[in-house]
């Protein structure tokens, strides 16, 4: 059988792959072997940035079927009832980099991009319903305690609670990672939530609030501390190996896709700020409403194609979903796709991952690797508005205007936030194991952590219960 000719990225055949040209049998390399150089100067640009975030992912394809009627909620393409659209799931670690270990404790990101007829969304959130923060300028404060530290490049214990113990918003969440549910055994096993308040717009163009929830079928699993190092001692990539394992043996992941939600009205009488990131809305207030079903069935060819180069923003939305004035959810939609540009450049929607399944006309122009022509008819129309025909606003997709008021400042956001009694219901949520299981981990934790930090953290733990601050110090020693 005649092989298929091996070429250099320019098409030119390659004659020898084993042996480099050199002058005479012991002489040098020239520099005229072109395929060597060409080898050489590709593998020394195989690497892109790593996230600086979520370095660490595993990824599938997969569907989303709308099972249930939701329109008088909202107009969505991709939500109405029968609805299929095709998507990718990408999970990851928050901390660790990209060689970190896969079953660490750490938050999971559960993003989803959904290829609808109407443009992509992006639905980037975590497997936890609430952040560590409510004010956007404190992440990259926050990261930095996650990360090395600039002398030893170890991580530092007594940077993170040091930073926890000053922004007492963090407890809840803090309180959910210590848990349980801060080791799940794979990703099949986790909830994945939007995290943040959206927007909801209907045909008559009626705005409410939604939380996003995607529950899972196979089931909550965890590991203990002293599991998940046995488990990262025999492998780095448990996620991996179960999640594309799966996949390939025909196991396919589902998840049930819910939402809460909250007119304007409703929103202007809760008793916590309903766009606040670190809280969530009790469902006996806002009931679960079933929507759908997410499920996951197919690998991706070219993990660094479709994974790694995967690019995820809660800017992509479609007609029917929209924002909030929910404050990190408004930063993030700049951040995320300003990273992206960073770190894929500047057509990085281009790419194959990323492009729409529908027809896309923009007028940007040139830029790095410029590698597709304008779709839109006459070249004349390079520039908006043009009488040549080219693309066109649509009012008729416009929202209704959010609902906004007060003076421009910046407001303290820990003044009169109740940043513990949500934190403290979570802790009576559990029971007597799960707790002891908590304070173990909370203890573990506060290894080599300065008494003062861990003083000043321990009162945090009383105001959300005293059981909760008891507890912590038992498992400390104190």
């Amino acid at each position: 059988m005649t092989k298929t000719t091996l070429t250099t990225s320019a098409g030119n055949p390659v004659p020898d792959n084993q042996n480099s040209l050199t002058a005479g049998a012991r002489g040098p390399v020239l520099l005229q072997d072109v395929h060597l150089t060409e080898k050489l100067a590709h593998q020394n640009r195989e690497r892109i940035p790593e996230r600086v975030v979520h370095a660490k992912g595993w990824g599938a394809y997969g569907t989303l079927t709308i099972t249930e009627d939701i329109s008088q909620y909202t107009k969505a393409a991709c939500l109405q009832k029968g609805a299929q659209t095709e998507m990718l799931a990408r999970f990851s670690t928050v901390a660790g980099e990209l060689g970190a270990a896969d079953n660490e404790r750490d938050v999971r990101g559960f993003a989803l991009k959904f290829y609808s007829s109407e443009g992509n969304w992006d639905l980037v959130g975590n497997n936890t319903p609430v952040f560590f923060i409510r004010d956007p300028l404190k992440f990259p404060d926050f990261i930095r305690t996650q990360k090395r530290h600039p002398k030893s490049n170890l991580r530092s214990g007594t940077a993170m609670w040091d930073f926890w113990s000053l922004s007492p918003e963090s407890l809840h969440q803090i309180t959910i990672l210590m848990s349980d549910r801060g080791c799940p055994q794979t990703p099949m096993q986790m909830n994945g939530y939007g995290s943040h308040t959206f927007s909801l717009i209907n045909a008559e163009n009626e705005r409410v609030w939604v939380k996003f929830h995607f529950k899972t079928r196979q089931g909550h699993a965890h590991y203990t501390n002293a599991e998940s190092a046995e488990v990262i001692g025999r492998t780095r990539e448990g996620y991996q190996e179960s999640l594309f394992g799966g996949i390939e043996n025909g196991e396919f992941p589902k998840w049930d896709m819910k939402i809460q939600v909250m007119t304007e009205e409703q929103a202007k009488h809760t008793a916590f700020n309903p766009f606040d990131l670190t809280k969530v809305w009790p469902h006996g207030e806002f009931p679960l409403i079933d929507v759908g079903v997410m499920e996951l069935n197919r690998n991706p060819e070219n993990y660094f194609a479709e994974i790694e180069q995967a690019a995820f923003s809660p800017s992509n939305i479609v007609p029917g979903i929209g924002f909030s004035p929910d404050k990190v959810l408004q930063a993030r939609i700049f951040s995320y796709a300003d990273a992206h540009r960073y770190r894929l450049g500047t057509h990085y929607e281009a790419l194959p991952v990323n492009a729409p399944r529908c027809p896309v006309h923009h007028y940007h122009k040139d830029g790095s690797m410029r590698f597709f022509e304008p779709k839109h008819g006459s070249s004349d129309a390079y520039y908006e508005p043009n009488s040549f025909d080219g693309p066109a606003e649509a009012p008729q997709h416009a929202e209704p205007a959010l609902p906004l008021d007060g003076d421009a400042d910046r407001y303290n956001h820990r003044d009169g936030n109740d940043d513990y009694t949500q934190a403290g219901n979570l802790f009576r949520l559990m029971n007597a194991e799960q707790q002891g299981r908590l304070f173990s981990n909370l203890a573990d934790a506060m290894g080599g952590v300065p008494s003062e930090i861990i003083e000043r953290q321990l009162a945090h733990f009383d105001q959300a219960d005293p059981a909760y601050g008891a507890g912590v110090r038992k498992a400390l020693g104190l």
